[in-house]
């Protein structure tokens, strides 16, 4: 519940006044919210961080235009600027999208019991955070989201620090942010994603078999100078538009990367048919084949896994491209997903579920 002497939030969740800027000339300059499509871009795969702070967040040392080169320079296509538990910066893209860069209007929630992303909120839109666990009011926060067409990311399940830690069930969230590059020091990978990995991949399983599963996203929670993108997400999306990348994210047609030098493909074909990340494989009893293509990834390992867990693994070649074919029938399980590790261990690239039935 709001604390004692603090405003009560806004029931429509939007911010009584998207805040303005002076320049030099001491001009009022207006906000200039970014556009939500990019033209000209259809069917593709597409590279986004959905997990980007500014100087107006907490320990952000990066202004708007500095992330908005980090981005390009990181070879994405797209980023949701998620500053804590304000729209103060939605604003302040306007100028700094472009044809080759789409900005994501969303938030960071910093709740007391935990962390949580808003992605494709309104101009000015803020989501309530003043609140803890036992209070129930985290669904009236999430229909805020989810009536502005946005999606709802539980954020970095086991960050280790006070109210980082997701105390709140998934039910009624979008996503899952498995794999969070702020906390890992030099690496991008560590006990924490590794933690939030087991729980998602754990569940997956039982959700899928009862028809409604979470798809897992990765992004950087980049706060300082080169974080950014390390991890990012790739989406399959019919446009570089907020609505078509959510909703690739939203039928987990997506794969994490550590970085723009790891490329992965993942299909699974049986009698002629093929699927692909997201995406369901009717099989008619007939066995399916699992293709995965990598590059960037020298002598790594490719581990499949099923709700029978992982179940098998390869070694890719000491050279950048790799090629690995497997086996499997619905019979054996309703789906397949993969990860792929550097010889260290360190996770380069790991995916969302083909499903069989």
């Amino acid at each position: 519940m709001p604390e004692s002497g603090q405003p009560r939030p806004c029931p429509a969740g939007y911010d009584a006044a998207v805040p303005t800027s002076a320049n030099r000339a001491g001009r009022v300059r207006e906000p200039e919210f970014p556009p939500r499509q990019v033209s000209g871009r259809g069917w593709d795969w597409y590279r986004g961080d959905c997990h980007v702070h500014s100087q107006l967040s907490q320990g952000g040392e990066l202004t708007p235009s500095q992330l908005a080169a980090a981005a390009r320079a990181a070879r994405l296509d797209f980023i949701a600027i998620t500053e804590h538990n304000t729209a103060d910066t939605h604003g302040a893209w306007g100028a700094l999208a472009g044809d080759d860069l789409l900005v994501i209007l969303g938030q960071e929630i910093t709740t007391q019991s935990g962390h949580w992303l808003a992605l494709g909120l309104e101009p000015g839109q803020v989501v309530d955070w003043r609140y803890g666990v036992r209070d129930g009011l985290i669904d009236v926060s999430m229909d805020q989201v989810h009536r502005a067409g946005g999606l709802c990311v539980a954020a970095h399940p086991y960050a280790p620090y006070p109210s980082g830690t997701f105390m709140y069930p998934f039910l009624g969230f979008d996503a899952v942010e498995v794999w969070n590059g702020r906390w890992s020091s030099d690496l991008p990978w560590n006990a924490d994603n590794e933690a939030a990995l087991a729980d998602w991949g754990r569940s997956l399983a039982s959700d899928i078999c009862h028809g409604r599963w979470r798809p897992a996203i990765g992004n950087s929670d980049a706060h300082l100078d080169g974080q950014l993108g390390v991890p990012h997400t790739v989406v399959l999306s019919e446009g570089l538009g907020t609505g078509a990348i959510l909703a690739g994210i939203r039928a987990g047609r997506s794969w994490i990367a550590e970085s723009a030098e790891v490329r992965l493909s993942l299909s699974l074909t049986a009698g002629g048919r093929r699927a692909g990340i997201g995406e369901r494989l009717i099989t008619d009893g007939e066995a399916a084949t699992v293709r995965v293509e990598i590059r960037g990834v020298p002598s790594g390992t490719v581990s499949f896994h099923t709700e029978q867990g992982g179940i098998h693994r390869e070694q890719l070649p000491d050279h950048d491209a790799g090629t690995v074919e497997w086996s499997l029938g619905a019979q054996d399980s309703a789906f397949v997903r993969i990860e792929v590790r550097h010889p260290s261990g360190q996770m380069a690239a790991l995916t969302n579920p083909i499903l069989l039935t």
